[in-house]
């Protein structure tokens, strides 16, 4: 019976060989696994809410609310009877306005014509910024309207700011004074009203 020959045993060089390539496995995967360990990160969040802005008004320096229409103005009291003007005569009449305590911004204020009802041709007014709320015939102040000035007019751009309130309160008013003059060609029973507008623009 004839015998297979064994197969020759591996040569030295060949089983070195096998036993590099076996370990540039093992280091390749090694290198692999450190590179994948480190990873950070970084998240950043704003939130966003938006102010509150209300203008308010007072006939008498104390209380303040909203007029604000048209049709539901704040009615201003005159110091000499607005109803039984003669030739000549001058009549006063204090307002001031504030931004409410829930104001978040300050603002400026543009004083504008709202138009008239009846008759009010032969008065003039007067519009006065002044230190203290009150308002008579002999009230000094800063002009914001001259004298002089038809009662349906107003001039452009007349502004003033005002500022917003701290820690919940309301910001400091601007105290006003309107002083209507009857003109000499005023008219027996001639009646009739002016409304003026403040708006006011947050800064």
């Amino acid at each position: 019976m004839t015998e297979t020959p064994a197969a020759p045993a591996p040569s030295r060089r060949a089983r070195k060989l096998k036993a590099v390539q076996a370990a540039g496995l093992v280091l390749g995967a090694g290198a692999a696994v450190t590179l994948a360990a480190w990873n950070d990160s970084e998240l950043a969040r704003g939130t966003f809410s938006a102010g509150t802005f209300n203008l308010v008004g007072s006939v008498d320096g104390t209380t303040y609310t909203d007029h604000a229409t048209a049709g539901s103005p704040a009615t201003l009291g005159f110091t000499v009877n607005a109803a039984t003007l003669s030739p000549g005569a001058v009549t006063a009449a204090p307002f001031a306005v504030e931004l409410a305590a829930n104001t978040t911004n300050p603002a400026v204020v543009t004083i504008s014509s709202a138009g008239s009802t009846g008759t009010v041709t032969n008065l003039t007014y007067e519009l006065l910024q002044t230190t203290t709320f009150g308002c008579t015939a002999s009230t000094t102040g800063t002009d914001l309207v001259p004298a002089g000035t038809a009662l349906t007019t107003v001039p452009g751009s007349t502004t003033f700011p005002l500022t917003q309130g701290t820690g919940g309160a309301a910001g400091a008013p601007v105290f006003l004074c309107f002083k209507v003059t009857a003109g000499a060609g005023l008219a027996q029973g001639q009646t009739g009203a002016a409304t003026w507008q403040f708006q006011a623009a947050s800064q």
